[in-house]
This record gives C-alpha cells, sequence and structure tokens, in this order.
C-alpha cells in the first residue's frame, strides 16, 4: 500500500504557534504548574512534551518534569503490529502518585494509544488526574477518549492519514494529510 501526500496542514512556523498556545492553555486550566509533569508517549509525542515543558518554562518559569511512556506492550494489538515488537525504554523520573499528569501524543485517532498509555501510567502509580493532549485530533474514535488539549481538529477519511514530522526524529517539521492508494 503506498501513500500520495494530499496537502500539508502545518507549516513549522504553524506547529510552534500551536506548541505555544498548548502550553498557555495547560498552565491556565491548571492553575499554574504547581504539581503538574508531561508525559510524552513515544514517538512524536516526546519531543512535543519537551517544547511544551520549554515553552511553560517561559510562561512560568519553572521546569515541568517530562517522562517518555512505551506502550508497546499495553497494546491491545500488539499480535498484529510485529512478530517481536521492538521495546524501547519508557523513562518517568519522577512518581507519578497525586501529579496532574498531561499525556501528550501527536495525532488522536482510534483512542487505542492512550487506553493503553493510561494502563502503562496506572503501573507506575496512581495520578491525581490525566488529560491529554495532542497536536492533532482526526476523529474516528473508537473508544471514549477525548483530549482536553487539541492543536487542531482535522476532518479525515479512512482512507487518509495524518504525517506529523517533526525535526527532532524526521530532519523536517510539517504536518502532512496522505492518502492511502490501492
Amino acid at each position: 500500500m503506498k501513500v500520495v501526500e494530499r496537502n500539508q496542514l502545518m507549516t513549522a512556523t504553524e506547529i510552534d504557534r500551536t506548541v505555544q498556545r498548548l502550553a498557555h492553555e495547560i498552565v491556565e486550566k491548571s492553575g499554574g504548574t504547581a504539581n503538574l509533569a508531561l508525559i510524552g508517549i513515544r514517538r512524536r509525542g516526546v519531543p512535543l512534551a519537551a517544547r511544551i515543558a520549554k515553552a511553560m518554562r517561559g510562561i512560568d518559569g519553572v521546569d515541568v518534569p517530562v517522562g517518555t511512556l512505551d506502550i508497546t506492550l499495553y497494546r491491545d494489538d500488539l499480535s498484529k503490529v510485529a512478530a517481536q515488537p521492538v521495546l524501547q525504554s519508557s523513562d518517568i523520573p519522577f512518581s507519578t502518585d497525586d501529579k496532574d499528569l498531561v499525556v501528550v501524543d501527536d495525532v488522536l485517532y482510534t483512542g487505542r494509544t492512550i487506553r493503553a498509555a493510561m494502563n502503562g501510567l496506572f503501573d507506575l502509580g496512581r495520578p491525581k488526574r490525566i488529560r491529554l493532549c495532542v497536536l492533532i485530533d482526526r476523529g474516528h474514535r473508537e473508544l471514549p477518549v477525548e483530549a482536553t488539549f487539541i492543536g487542531r481538529t482535522v476532518q479525515t477519511s479512512d482512507m487518509e492519514i495524518i504525517e506529523v514530522r517533526l525535526n527532532e526524529i524526521d530532519g523536517e517539521e510539517r504536518v502532512m494529510l496522505v492518502e492511502r492508494v490501492p
């Protein structure tokens, strides 16, 4: 199955502006940064969480802790992903107990990734609250999961895919709408 690029949804400047806005929203709706921590979901949620934390430092002057979560073993489609899934490490260098956690990911689609992330987080402790921040919400939910903080909502068909490309991982910065072509 190949994919064809349809159009660019966000430029590097728009991604940066959106990250800044999301950081302000999170700080505002959290009543500041006290007891707040960000958890980036591996892969592209990790650099997004780091960028949001950096923006928060500019707002509040406080370093909000950032952790990395690998959800591979918590996926409900693990047998379909690969015969031998590649595990990356999770790195959450703080206690999640009684924390106000904001899980950060690039695209919210079916909700299954977030369900897996919550299972992983509850194995580590008992947070006070978990909220979700995504760069793009593309709809098509299969589980009752909604993001509290949304960069942009994009209506898509089942044949379309949102590709977020970030400098830290992809060496380029943009969000694309691509389509599967048989």
